[in-house]
């Protein structure tokens, strides 16, 4: 039986990809967590080279043959710190099957590693529990909002924290 992780490629973003990034992301964030949000509140999507792709930061996503099934950012806040953004898997390439979560993540962290950087923060939301236990598997301890970097960009929707120390 073939393993169901090497059917997807990640990658880094390349420009012309934007629609399909707003395609994946858009209906998980309102449909399925609820979030009030669109496309044009989240300028950053169209704009992924200078947001994201600069200093040490990036913006990988993975395909399932044409279709982008996952997306993870590391945006570079300074300071030899990053945080992460954009952290999507479609619903059907969820779980231990495709390990694609985990592959997004470790994909960021090796980079991260290689960039020099000496932590990774997130926030998210506490009542995404299976996304909290996942960062907590992988490393992430808990914060207080008070313990994130002054030049970490806090989003209104955002009430858990997480940091990474590498």
């Amino acid at each position: 039986m073939p393993d169901k992780a090497s059917e997807i490629e990640i990658s880094r973003y390349r420009s012309g990809d934007e629609r399909d990034i707003v395609a994946l992301i858009l209906p998980i964030q309102t449909i399925e967590f609820g979030i009030e949000t669109s496309a044009e509140k989240q300028p950053d999507l169209f704009d992924i080279a200078n947001f994201y792709q600069t200093g040490a930061g990036d913006f990988w996503i993975a395909r399932h043959g044409p279709d982008i099934v996952g997306t993870i950012a590391m945006k570079d806040i300074g300071n030899g710190q990053a945080l992460i953004r954009k952290m999507f898997v479609a619903a059907a390439f969820r779980g231990r099957e495709y390990a694609l979560a985990a592959r997004l993540l470790s994909t960021l962290v090796n980079k991260a590693r290689t960039a020099q950087m000496s932590e990774i923060f997130l926030g998210t939301i506490d009542i995404l529990r299976a996304a909290c236990r996942f960062y907590e598997k992988n490393g992430f301890a808990q914060i207080g909002r008070e313990d994130l970097p002054a030049a970490f960009p806090v989003m209104a929707v955002d009430n858990t924290f997480y940091r990474l120390k590498l």
